[in-house]
């Protein structure tokens, strides 16, 4: 991309790893390519370890701990910054966070970008909107990753552009050999954290019915979270104990190198915006079975680059693992289409549409000064 963001200080808010949840990895990239390209980016977490570090383990401090050191920073930060890039979610998240940064950033006079990704956003702002709105006036630009999050933002009048999450292509990438005969041992990998929204469960369902027709299949359960025994215990009580592996959390590369080991993703979540797993999952060259929820039918298009179902329905879930898994020609035009679309969040785009932003958020703010 070009230098646009060159020598320009960013303040990016935002989520950090653990975990490493779908937004905190966005931050992370995010703020590595910046600097990458030549800007100078200013962190502040919204997700600081504890200062001291038992805070963290007594109910009524934790808050204050974490808010007090997080609005010092960002007040500092936000002086030192051409423009504040906020990586905003929904609920408290935006309350406690989101909201201070933008009204800091407007007494300091400061153009704040509001990069908003809440995945419960339509229930949300159904709850809070004016309160959200009170804040959101303060932003120079609303940016959402997915045409799902701009539909709902528009329901309430409020413009937004479209930036998709970013993908790191030098890291996510095919396997260079594609199996081009139908696969009697195959790889299932689910790469969600283990939480009621993702709804784990449904893909061991689907598991099952698959294992009782291919033996040899694996499953490989890349994340972590509050329902691990819960789903331990399905493992066991199913009898998938020697196909089934919990592998925690992975890095970066490792989540990379899991993705080109795989022939099928499965991905059973109830609510989602723009997953990053899906996104990974066809840059790598992996077929998708996906629920239809939220924005996933606006990031891929069922039967041409995924294969779609209603949530819980691990039936049908199953249905396209066996037709997948029987047609190499199948599988071929879903690996095809799903690397022609994983293209438009390659950095050179998604950064370029940054930078467009930064800058006219500064020269506004220069103007009205």
């Amino acid at each position: 991309m070009s230098d646009s963001v060159s020598n320009m200080h960013i303040c990016l808010v935002g989520p950090i790893p653990p975990p490493a949840g779908g937004m905190a990895n966005q931050t992370r990239q995010l703020k590595a390519l910046l600097q990458q390209d030549g800007a100078t980016v200013e962190l502040v977490a919204v997700n600081a370890p504890y200062r001291p570090a038992f805070a963290g383990r007594i109910v009524g401090l934790r808050a204050l701990f974490r808010l007090v050191p997080y609005i010092i920073n960002l007040y500092q930060a936000v002086g030192r910054a051409q423009v504040v890039h906020i990586m905003a979610n929904s609920g408290w998240s935006w309350h406690l966070f989101a909201a201070p940064a933008i009204w800091i950033s407007y007494l300091r006079r400061t153009p704040v970008i509001v990069n908003y990704r809440g995945g419960h956003a339509e229930t949300f702002f159904a709850a809070s909107w004016r309160k959200v709105q009170f804040s959101l006036r303060h932003a120079s630009a609303v940016l959402v990753p997915s045409a799902f999050l701009q539909q709902v933002f528009a329901g309430y009048d409020q413009p937004s552009a479209i930036v998709p999450n970013i993908l790191d292509h030098t890291l996510f990438y095919p396997a260079s050999a594609p199996k081009a005969k139908p696969v009697t041992a195959p790889h299932f990998i689910v790469t969600r954290n283990l939480e009621a929204i993702y709804d784990v469960a449904t893909a061991l369902k689907a598991f099952e019915l698959v294992y009782q027709q291919y033996p040899q299949a694996k499953l490989t359960i890349a994340g972590t979270g509050p329902l691990l025994a819960q789903l331990q215990q399905q493992v066991q009580q199913s009898g998938l104990t020697q196909a089934v592996s919990f592998a925690g959390r992975l890095d970066t590369t490792q989540m990379a190198e899991l993705y080109r080991s795989a022939d099928i993703m499965l991905n059973s979540s109830l609510v989602d915006n723009s997953p990053n797993s899906v996104i990974e999952a066809m840059a790598c060259g992996v077929p998708i079975i996906s629920t239809n929820v939220g924005g996933i039918p606006r990031l891929v298009t069922d039967k041409i680059d995924a294969l779609l179902t209603e949530q819980g329905d691990y039936q049908t879930m199953f249905t396209y693992a066996k037709q997948l898994l029987a047609s190499p020609e199948l599988r071929q035009q879903l690996v095809q289409n799903g690397l022609l679309n994983s293209g438009r969040f390659h950095w050179h785009i998604v950064g370029s549409q940054l930078a467009g932003h930064y800058n006219s958020a500064i020269r506004a703010m220069e103007h009205r000064a």
